[in-house]
């Protein structure tokens, strides 16, 4: 390739980040007034799921942990949000002090979920991080008694909403003369933080680090001969992924207004594992396809179900929320038998399922 089909590929390139960037700036007011502020929100929560995608890929894309209580460093950052920026202590941190800290505690919680599980693979790994997300949740349910932490089942509300000084997301903003309603302002918020964790999770993976995990995935042994420290790798992974989760969680904290343990459940750890497993594990663009798709498509679904059987039938045969997920799960079971590797996966990746194959 000569040098001036290089420089027209760059401008090329340029000016599909120009596009994409301005399609996701006029993205909320389409949405807003095509669809309501409902889909708006459930907008909003993609973009949170994204940064919880993103932190996973890190421990099961990049690393090979397979992981199933990851939604615990979720809970971790919300509750840390909830208790620190609400009534119910009576405190009233800044946020600038609250999410950096939501990330340390949670980061801190991941070394604590890996440190014990180093030896572990597999089915093993797997039921041992299950079963410290189910701790994580049924310590937030009980801790009500004898002193109230958490407010137990009833959860913590009048959360603090995300706020800078004066400026509060809470109320419609006003920027250069045009009004921007809190949830399209929320939506800005989510985007810059994910697009920072986009970038982070690209520097990772192209680091010595990140390589380092990629050797622990294909072959522990023969990556820990090669003298990597396997250990201090593991760790690590753990706890980035867990940091991102943090995040993620302080962020819904401040969203929601409200956080109780039901929000923090396995299925939820199970869906932001599909997530990561439907885009394609270990690429990054697939796992932003998959934690969009699977935050819409479900909503969709729920949305489609009762018209759709209106139609079919006059009346609702099958419950709209039961129909939501046999449609759901029928739509995961035709993308893993036809697209194994995922809907978007790396070359490297999709080289190997068909070199395995033939």
């Amino acid at each position: 390739m000569s040098w001036i089909d290089l420089k027209h590929d760059r401008r090329v390139l340029w000016a599909g980040y120009a596009a994409i960037g301005i399609v996701l700036a006029v993205l909320p007011f389409l949405v807003g007034a095509g669809l309501g502020n409902a889909w708006l929100r459930i907008l909003n929560f993609a973009m949170l799921y994204i940064m919880l995608a993103l932190g996973l890929n890190i421990v099961v894309g990049f690393a090979g942990l397979l992981d199933l209580g990851y939604i615990a460093f979720y809970a971790v950052g919300a509750y840390l949000y909830a208790l620190l920026a609400s009534p119910h202590f009576g405190l009233h941190w800044p946020v600038w002090a609250i999410l950096p800290l939501g990330a340390v505690v949670a980061g801190g919680a991941g070394a604590l979920l890996g440190a014990p599980t180093l030896r572990l693979r597999g089915d093993y790994l797997a039921i041992v991080t299950l079963g410290f997300g189910e701790i994580i949740r049924i310590f937030m349910n009980n801790l009500n008694a004898p002193v109230n932490i958490t407010n137990g089942p009833q959860g913590i509300s009048s959360i603090d909403p995300f706020h800078v000084g004066g400026i509060t997301l809470a109320k419609p903003l006003s920027v250069l003369g045009i009004t921007v309603p809190s949830l399209h302002a929320y939506y800005y918020l989510f985007l810059g933080l994910a697009l920072v964790i986009i970038f982070v999770t690209i520097r990772l993976e192209d680091s010595r680090i990140g390589r380092a995990w990629v050797a622990i995935r294909e072959d522990e042994i023969a990556a820990k001969a090669c003298g990597i420290n396997v250990r201090n790798i593991k760790l690590l992974a753990f706890s980035m992924g867990a940091t991102f989760g943090g995040v993620a969680g302080g962020l819904f904290a401040s969203f929601q207004g409200f956080v109780s343990p039901e929000s923090f459940g396995l299925m939820e750890s199970i869906m932001v594992l599909c997530m990561v497993v439907l885009g394609g594990m270990g690429h990054i663009p697939g796992v932003i396809l998959g934690g969009i798709l699977l935050t819409i498509l479900p909503e969709a679904f729920r949305h489609a179900a009762v018209p759709l059987q209106k139609y079919a039938f006059g009346k609702v045969v099958v419950d709209p929320e039961s129909l939501r997920m046999l449609l759901f799960g029928l739509a995961l079971i035709a993308v893993m038998l036809y697209r194994p590797a995922g809907l978007w996966p790396s070359a490297t990746r999709k080289r190997e399922l068909q070199g395995g194959s033939k």
